[in-house]
């Protein structure tokens, strides 16, 4: 029988904090606890990445388990299996004997074996006159029954995590489709963009994933991505909703000149009067004629442009006006520390650092994605690097963040003043973005 004592090693092996540690909790067993030992040997596959043990280490504790009479670990039927490196050879499939002691070692070190040396070194059994075991010299497995339990919430911390890694895997392969085939879909439409550059983006993000990323990498590709998709979806919905305006624009104008030629009605700008027109009379009153109306009405869109122009805040399109890198930069110096390797090259740089300055300030990702496809991804990124430079003066960035969200959708937001201000404070401290 098991008689519990804490035991050294044999020969030159030096003994451990660690192995002492081993000895100690295999002395606190429960007196009735026990586990089926094949159902603790498949929970320990699952905890492998955890307990920092190899396949074929488990091939060798798989063997030492078979030399084990029972199913149920239990300290009352004893613990100590006394296998000869011949046997465990032979029971791993011609492992060579160097190789076995090497994979023992490294079970004893994980914590998962303890060793009990004879005086001698090997490994064997003294029984009494009746024939029972009296005392054994080997390996104890007394370590798998006292930790049966941290064994079981590793495995399901490991498959937990990996579950968390095949679901952000089986988001990024829905994101990348959707993407290009978005990209795919604006360049046959012909939307007007830099599709080219896009996609280019597109093609970095996910090249630059490593072959064995961490789950770290996997979240930030994922925000990245999701944050491009954002800003295509975007500017195809602009492109479907200024279709669907002129296709309107075209049906009330029919209805104008075939219904009720008093009314006036605003008309889309590329339904330009004809030169040759000639003026109609409105029921001889000497009023507004139609061709008068629709030029009117297709100078009305380039008045508003103009105006828009003149904010400086808005681009011809309607949406915000995207600055250069170089005066984001030089206006929001802070950001440069969250970019790889503290330095950022280009809009993807920014963006990777704004997913970062995002998280570490509380915006949920929601708010950030919904910033990003009402702004733009440049300028979602432009606008995070603003609020960190202006950190200590804001007490909710998310807040702060959906609200010139709305602000950018009601036309009532422009990113200009805002680095124009910081440019100002930040001048007198001669501050350079590098």
């Amino acid at each position: 029988m098991e008689t519990g004592s804490i035991t050294t090693p044999f020969g030159r092996r030096s003994m451990t904090l660690g192995m002492l540690a081993s000895q100690v909790a295999a002395g606190e067993i429960k007196p009735d606890q026990s586990v089926d030992k094949w159902k603790l040997f498949r929970t320990l596959c699952e905890a492998k990445p955890l307990l920092g043990i190899t396949d074929r280490a488990l091939a060798v504790l798989n063997a030492l388990l078979s030399f084990y009479p029972k199913n149920e670990l239990a300290q009352d039927n004893g613990l100590i299996v006394f296998p000869s490196n011949v046997q465990l050879s032979l029971r791993t499939h011609g492992m060579a004997e160097q190789t076995v002691r090497r994979h023992l070692a490294a079970l004893v070190d994980a914590g998962l074996l303890v060793r009990k040396d004879s005086p001698n070194g090997k490994r064997y059994v003294r029984r009494d006159r009746a024939g029972e075991i009296d005392e054994a010299f080997g390996f104890s497995l007394a370590p798998l029954l006292a930790r049966a339990e941290e064994i079981e919430q590793l495995a399901a911390a490991v498959m937990a995590e990996r579950l968390h890694v095949q679901r952000l895997r089986e988001r990024i392969t829905l994101c990348r489709r959707d993407i290009a085939k978005l990209i795919e879909a604006a360049v046959e439409e012909d939307v007007q963009g830099d599709w080219q550059a896009v996609y280019q983006l597109f093609r970095d993000m996910v090249e630059g994933l490593p072959r064995s990323p961490t789950t770290a990498q996997l979240e930030q590709l994922l925000d990245e991505l999701m944050a491009l998709r954002a800003d295509v979806l975007n500017r195809l919905e602009v492109r479907v909703k200024t279709t669907k305006e002129r296709g309107n624009a075209y049906y009330n104008e029919r209805h104008i000149q075939n219904s009720n030629p008093d009314s006036i009605s605003e008309l889309e700008p590329s339904f330009e009067p004809k030169q040759d027109a000639r003026p109609e009379q409105e029921n001889g009153r000497g009023g507004v004629t139609i061709d008068e109306k629709r030029h009117e009405a297709a100078n009305q869109p380039r008045q508003e442009e103009r105006q828009r122009g003149r904010s400086g805040g808005r681009d011809d399109a309607g949406g915000l006006k995207s600055f250069p890198l170089g005066l984001v930069l030089q206006a929001c110096p802070e950001i440069l520390a969250y970019g790889p390797d503290g330095v950022i090259r280009n809009w993807r740089d920014l963006m990777t650092a704004a997913v970062t300055v995002r998280s570490m300030l509380g915006v949920s990702p929601s708010a950030y994605e919904e910033a990003a496809s009402v702004m733009g991804a440049e300028n979602a990124a432009t606008v995070m690097a603003c609020i960190l430079e202006r950190g200590g003066h804001i007490n909710s960035a998310g807040g702060y963040l959906r609200d010139l969200t709305r602000r950018s959708e009601k036309g009532e937001f422009a990113i200009g003043p805002m680095l124009m201000a910081l440019l100002r404070a930040n001048a007198p401290a001669g501050r350079k973005a590098g």
